[in-house]
């Protein structure tokens, strides 16, 4: 969305704060001010979480670092008000590869945990009692803040071990388990493991804290997302991209009008188009750029998008899924020798998994 704020790259990485996680920052005014906190508070709470965000960055940086020691790069590093996701080219090819990546970046918050220990003075704070510790905790100094921001490190240690698929722990357990298993099987054990992990979250939120139900959401989807994900890759693998594509397709010229579009949509079922001259593509005609303009007087050329990607009929399915699923390419042109020969979509190249599924089981 436009919302999200892009903080700029680190080793060539996006940091982009997803405009969710400004309803975090509010959530925080307003709790303090119900609580009858002042300005100080509310200032040193925002601080000590956007603190806490800077040490998510470190860690997905943690992930990213270590797949780019195996050629795995990494777009961006995106911040929900949940926590932190680093998109990963592809996933690490094999279990070791996996399980190092992984392991990177809970290492990083335990390396910010020892760091922090020799600064703050954690064993007086665990000599005392609760009730000095909590008038201690009460000012705003900054021993305090380092000693929350040392406790919250600490605790993301902990709950990234989880054995929760699709977070750390759960990676961490699959990869494990891919090393005598095979993928498709390590992943549905790791996954099933982590909606039931889910579960309990769900009805732990609901009898104490109601953020845990949004995590509990995040795990399960994820687990099941990240198993489908898996299980598609390995009925994919091994085909290329003129097994599935549509090689039927209508297309049209530059100069012809947006009425024999919207002609076309009305009495069939494609709903995109490729533009071509002198059958080289010159744009690509999509479904809500053309109902926009339907009432306009206006031409192809000027509602084709002239930025797209291609694909050649040789590459792999696997290639392909990735730029449909994931860079969220839903029309893609496919050429052979520099020549069209054909399109893939999500929608076809879906009906092409379940035809695979049905002759795998």
């Amino acid at each position: 969305m436009k919302a999200n704020l892009n903080l700029g790259s680190v080793f060539g990485i996006k940091i982009i704060v997803h405009w969710t996680f400004f309803f975090l920052i509010l959530w925080i005014v307003f709790s303090e001010l119900k609580r009858g906190g002042n300005s100080e508070s509310i200032f040193f709470n925002i601080v000590l979480v956007l603190a806490v965000f800077g040490c998510v960055v470190l860690h997905e940086l943690g992930h990213a670092l270590a797949a780019k020691r195996f050629g795995i790069g990494t777009k961006k590093i995106v911040l929900l008000p949940i926590g932190g996701m680093a998109s990963l080219e592809r996933i690490p090819e094999s279990p070791k590869q996996e399980f190092l990546v992984t392991l990177a970046g809970p290492l990083v918050n335990i390396l910010i945990v020892v760091i922090l220990y020799f600064i703050v003075p954690v064993d007086e704070f665990v000599r005392l009692n609760f009730t000095e510790t909590f008038e201690i905790l009460m000012s705003f100094t900054i021993q305090n803040f380092l000693f929350y921001l040392f406790l919250v490190n600490l605790g993301l240690v902990i709950f990234n071990f989880i054995p929760a698929f699709p977070m750390d722990g759960g990676r961490i357990l699959r990869a494990l388990l891919a090393i005598k298993l095979a993928p498709v099987k390590a992943t549905q054990i790791a996954s099933s493991i982590g909606q039931f992990i889910a579960i309990l979250f769900l009805f732990t939120g609901m009898l104490y804290n109601p953020f845990l139900i949004i995590i509990a959401l995040f795990v399960f989807l994820g687990a099941h997302g990240e198993n489908q994900i898996i299980q598609h890759m390995a009925l994919l693998k091994g085909h290329t991209v003129d097994e599935a594509m549509m090689i039927n397709i209508t297309t049209f010229k530059p100069e012809d009008s947006i009425d024999l579009v919207v002609n076309k949509i009305i009495s069939g079922t494609e709903t995109n188009f490729l533009v071509l001259e002198d059958h080289k593509i010159k744009g690509i005609l999509y479904h809500k750029d053309i109902i926009d303009k339907s009432n306009e007087n206006v031409l192809v050329k000027d509602v084709m998008k002239t930025k797209f990607e291609t694909v050649k009929d040789t590459d792999s399915l696997h290639k392909i899924y990735h730029i449909i699923f994931v860079e969220n390419k839903t029309f893609v042109p496919v050429l052979s020798k520099e020549k069209v020969v054909g399109v893939i979509d999500a929608t076809n190249l879906n009906e092409y998994i379940l035809l695979q599924a049905r002759l795998v089981f």
